[in-house]
């Protein structure tokens, strides 16, 4: 029999990849006989690099950049050949070889590593402070390593900057109205900048953005307004830093010569509106995430050769079969008629036929328990399911 483990990450205790390693390892001797596929899913946060990068047999380089706050952190590109890359997702990222280069290579960026809000302690997690500064040298880095394109996954952020910070490594320039410079454009320094100057240097190459958020830059459903509550912001705080990022925003399209309908565009809020910043400042262009994820993976194949699937993440709940990530697999693998088992720390949703679901937290577990023992209640669960 053969069996598929696509496991995402359990919010705050495991990794993609973890979870699906607990999960082949708590299956022990029952699993003698079967063939285990391990696939391990990311949607843009953190796994993302390491994860499509492994998938391709690609190479992950290190390098120590800046942090969310300023900090020095070690963070990851990986650089994957184009070829290796299923044709599927090769058609989204394609970028055209560089004259006299055999063959075109692609960096895997994940923000979360060097701008995600896992880096940081709930007491340090505020917008106003925190930058994409070490993002953009991972970007620079790939340039410098002559990529033909960046991928860039931005899940998992800290930030609520524009990605003023990242395009500030890149080489622009953010100036009072004295005539000074502001040399880290956090949102707690926006009132003193008037003016922006300079260009990216080097030029970039193609950027294409892994993005399944569809919320503009500003208002109701903008960036601050949605992603900032869990990265520190202050509800008094809100209207604030909305205006700012309107008039920066404003500044950005001006010195880019980009419409402001930019703005407006679904995604552009995306990661604390780093996809609007790299949209109006160096052209890039956002992709679906998890659809690029299951054609760079193979997903469908996978599924389609699947005689059993199981998969889980944190919560899985009535609108998962209808969203990305698991539910996605659970869905398309109950289309395909394969039976399926999810565990999740969480379970809300309803059982249906062929959906086996899995709450591994034991009742009444605090939550901060539940995380700190997330991989022996996930081991716990699935060996009580197979083992039964």
């Amino acid at each position: 029999m053969r069996v598929l483990l696509a496991f995402d990450k359990f919010k705050d205790s495991l990794n993609a990849r973890e979870a699906c390693e607990i999960a082949a390892r708590a299956l022990g001797p029952v699993a003698s006989g079967w063939t285990l596929d391990v696939c391990p899913l990311a949607d843009g946060g953190e796994g993302f690099c390491d994860i499509l990068t492994g998938a391709a047999g690609g190479q992950v380089i290190a390098s120590s950049v800046n942090g969310p706050r300023g900090e020095i952190v070690q963070a990851t590109v990986g650089i994957v050949p184009l070829a290796s890359i299923p044709e599927a997702a090769r058609a989204l990222v394609a970028p055209a070889a560089r004259a006299g280069r055999a063959e075109a290579t692609i960096a895997v960026i994940e923000m979360a590593s060097a701008s995600g809000l896992a880096l940081l302690s709930e007491r340090d997690r505020d917008p106003w402070e925190t930058t994409t500064f070490g993002t953009g040298e991972l970007m620079r880095t790939a340039t410098e390593l002559g990529v033909d394109a960046i991928l860039l996954g931005v899940g998992g952020s800290a930030t609520n900057d524009l990605g003023l910070g990242a395009l500030a490594a890149l080489g622009l320039k953010f100036e009072t109205a004295g005539g000074g410079r502001v040399e880290l454009p956090i949102p707690a320094r926006w009132r003193e900048i008037n003016r922006i100057s300079g260009r990216i240097d080097p030029p970039l190459p193609p950027i294409f953005i892994a993005c399944d958020v569809t919320n503009p830059l500003l208002g109701p459903r903008g960036a601050a307004a949605i992603y900032g509550p869990q990265k520190g912001l202050r509800p008094a705080d809100f209207a604030r830093l909305d205006h700012e990022t309107a008039r920066l925003a404003l500044l950005l399209c001006s010195h880019s010569g980009t419409s402001d309908h930019l703005m407006e565009l679904p995604g552009a809020g995306a990661a604390g509106g780093i996809s609007f910043g790299l949209m109006a400042a160096a052209g890039a262009k956002l992709l679906p995430g998890f659809e690029l994820v299951s054609a760079w993976l193979d997903l469908e194949a996978r599924l389609a050769s699947a005689d059993l699937v199981i998969t889980g993440e944190g919560r899985f709940d009535e609108s998962s079969l209808s969203g990305k990530g698991p539910g996605a697999v659970a869905a398309r693998a109950l289309a395909l008629g394969k039976p399926v088992h999810v565990f999740a720390g969480q379970v809300t949703a309803g059982a249906r036929e062929n959906l086996a679901l899995h709450a591994i937290t034991p009742a009444g577990m605090p939550l901060e328990r539940a995380l700190a023992t997330a991989s022996e209640n996930l081991a716990a669960a699935v060996h009580r399911v197979f083992h039964a």
